[in-house]
């Protein structure tokens, strides 16, 4: 890994400490030093809006603020540490100290991954960076491969999802210090797993952003976000915002060993400059790690393969996008969801089938001319779920695809989705069925906090079953304190239900080990429906052909002469490999079941049940 120094913050060196900020706003900057006594101290300023001071005879552990035109001090836009939150003082950190073991870790390629997504004051008891290591065995047991951490980077309060970001380049005190951070990264390598991290560039949060008190620059005049205005990607001033954002890139790679990004909405990172700012960050994060692979995805609300296809095929470089359709049409299918955006799926089997072959959906009428997707466009290049924080938390009342369907029809989509090429991603919880909601939740001061409770609930004011103000009421207050608890993963659970836990653990087992299921290779894959509650998907490498049959309805009675993805069957062996029905995934028993010879052969498949073929050995 090569050498890197932010432009700006408070660097440490033998004799003392270099504090540095950006702010074109100011006429002047005054470095404050918090002590029993406050020192204040100068900063000399330069014609780009850059002040700077040494300060001899500090290090690590110093508190400090800006206080620009003389006004109230406010933490370092580049502060490395809030261990009294966002309105707090600054603390000097030496990244240096730290003590890495992983010199030999590889980074993380993009093909086969599995990723587990997780909130990591909801994942543990304690619901700190320390604890979380405590549960990486066991993700790597069940067949995980990276970890994603939901947003990590300094909040308002003691809990919040992690989206409501102002200083980026803190760990939130609220999970530990920036050297527990690096523990759990150092822990993950140790075992094999890797980490990556959702960082939000699209926005900042509303409480503790002072950005705009060191420069107005920060922000664009014309481009506009759900959130507000957007960074100034592309306007005057906007080196010094570019540099920014891709100096906290590059800390997390630099300093925390993070492998890679989820690059939270990049839709609404609009920037009309000659070279995109995630094209110029993703190339700079790359060449910082060297040898290390880094992998990146980003959250994209279009169909827009470019955005994940290597500078060499005219795109940006990026390695994967979240590709929500497969979850989408999915849910529509298993719970005939039709509100909001589920009103553009139809949830059809057909349309499934459609989008395991093309990574994304069936495009829908209306919808803007996109880059067709190709079968150079690897699986890995998709990253599907049936469950991730968005399609959990922004339900009323954050309830899990498995708390609305059975166990069996659940075991199939859970089937359909590891079986499937392209890239799984997994949201904590769901690979022992758990019990547990997860909810919105914020901890703002009162005022910001009374509107956040009221803008939740008229968010759902508009469906019909929250026409009744009383219902509307019962959605719970993210505010609360009890709708974070009530989030918190039962980690006892994974022995109540071991049963889906084994299922995911052999599934898992398959991906990675089977002759033909560790070659995620979509052109070498075929999905079909075969009728409007089966969906079958066949995989072959060489001579040898995987096939699942994922039954969401009763029980099915197939002629083999009928099904064009059995045709394999008939001239090559052929066995059960899985059924989810089977008594070690506490399923019903259910046996698949053959009769017939010949062309009349026929198949019974269970209902409600996945079943994996293995044909040609």
């Amino acid at each position: 890994m090569t050498v890197w120094t932010p432009a700006f913050g408070a660097q440490i060196d033998d004799d003392g400490v270099r504090f540095s900020v950006w702010a074109p706003n100011a006429k002047t900057v005054d470095l404050e030093l918090v002590t029993d006594e406050a020192r204040i101290v100068p900063m000399m300023g330069d014609d780009a809006g850059r002040f700077s001071v040494y300060v001899p005879g500090i290090g690590a552990g110093a508190r400090y603020l800006f206080r620009v035109n003389g006004q109230d001090g406010r933490p370092d836009p580049y502060s490395r540490f809030q261990p009294e939150g966002v309105h707090g003082p600054s603390e000097v950190v030496d990244p240096s100290t730290y003590r890495w073991q992983d010199h030999d870790w590889p980074g993380l390629p993009a093909e086969n991954q599995v990723v587990y997504e997780l909130h990591v004051g909801a994942m543990t008891p304690d619901g700190i960076f320390r604890s979380l290591i405590g549960q990486l065995e066991s993700l790597k047991t069940l067949g995980v491969t990276t970890i994603e951490l939901m947003p990590v980077a300094q909040c308002p309060g003691e809990r919040n999802w992690g989206y409501d970001g102002v200083d980026l380049f803190a760990p939130s005190h609220a999970y530990g210090s920036p050297d527990d951070l690096r523990a759990l990264v150092d822990a993950a390598h140790g075992i094999g797993l890797g980490v990556i991290l959702d960082v939000v560039y699209n926005h900042l949060g509303p409480e503790g952003n002072y950005l705009g008190v060191y420069a107005t620059a920060y922000f664009s005049e014309i481009h506009e976000t759900a959130w507000g205005a957007g960074l100034n990607w592309d306007g005057p001033g906007s080196e010094f915002v570019r540099r920014f954002a891709i100096d906290n890139a590059c800390q997390w790679v630099a300093e925390y060993h993070i492998d890679g990004f989820r690059l939270d909405a990049t839709h609404a990172i609009v920037d009309d400059s000659p070279v995109h700012i995630l094209q110029e960050m993703t190339a700079r994060v790359r060449e910082l790690a060297g040898d290390r692979d880094i992998f990146i995805v980003a959250e994209d609300g279009r169909h827009e393969i470019t955005r994940a296809r290597s500078l060499a095929r005219g795109g940006e470089g990026l390695n994967a996008i979240w590709a929500d359709d497969f979850h989408h049409e999915l849910r529509v299918h298993l719970t005939n969801a039709h509100e909001n955006y589920y009103a553009r799926y139809s949830g059809a089997t057909t349309d499934i089938a459609a989008t395991i072959n093309g990574g994304f959906g069936p495009v829908t009428e209306g919808a803007p001319e996109t880059t067709p997707v190709t079968l150079d466009d690897p699986a890995s290049a998709f990253v599907f779920c049936i469950q991730n924080h968005d399609q959990v938390g922004n339900r009323p009342f954050g309830d899990r695809i498995h708390h609305e369907i059975s166990v069996g029809r659940y075991a199939a989509a859970s089937a359909l989705l590891l079986f499937a090429p392209e890239t799984p991603l997994l949201f904590m919880g769901q690979e022992f069925a758990a019990s547990t909601p997860f909810l919105y939740f914020t901890d703002h001061p009162e005022e910001l906090g009374t509107l956040v409770t009221k803008g939740r609930r008229e968010e759902f004011s508009g469906f019909p079953v929250f026409h009744d103000p009383e219902l509307v009421q019962s959605i719970p207050d993210p505010q609360a304190e009890s709708t974070f608890l009530a989030s918190k993963l039962r980690l006892e659970e994974r022995e109540r239900h071991a049963g889906i836990l084994a299922l995911y653990a052999e599934l898992l087992r398959l991906r990675r080990e089977d002759n033909v299921l560790r070659h995620n290779d979509r052109a070498k894959t075929r999905a079909s429906a075969i009728s409007a509650e089966m969906v079958t998907v066949d995989r072959w490498w060489g001579m040898e052909h995987r096939l699942l049959v994922a039954n969401f309805g009763p029980e099915a009675h197939l002629a083999m002469q009928d099904v064009e993805a059995f045709a394999p069957i008939a001239f090559l062996p052929w066995s059960v490999m899985v059924s989810t029905t089977e008594a070690r995934f506490d399923g019903d028993h259910e046996p698949v079941r053959t009769s017939g010879f010949g062309t009349e052969r026929q198949i019974t498949i269970p209902a409600r049940s996945a079943v994996i073929f293995a044909i040609g050995i």
